[in-house]
């Protein structure tokens, strides 16, 4: 668990519940993009993953509209601070 950081933060965003996975695998999806693209280094995904957990503002609402939410927002967020 110290050499791959997101399985740290997957079991964080799995114990935090409701959305929080979610945003995990949204911003996940777009940090891994980003690396096979060439744009971000390996090394730069846990760093992007946490900083966007950290930011979210969980939501309550735990219907389908709501986890769909989530990942947009994390989507964006996670695209806006890898640039």
């Amino acid at each position: 668990r110290e050499k791959f950081l997101c399985v740290n933060l997957a079991y964080e965003a799995g114990k935090k519940g409701g959305t929080f996975p979610a945003v995990l695998n949204a911003a996940n999806e777009v940090a891994v993009s980003r690396f096979l693209k060439g744009e971000i280094a390996f090394v730069s995904i846990p760093k992007i993953i946490d900083k966007i957990l950290t930011k979210y503002q969980p939501l309550t609402n735990g219907t389908l509209d709501g986890i769909l939410s989530a990942d947009r927002w994390a989507r964006a967020e996670a695209a806006r601070v890898v640039g």
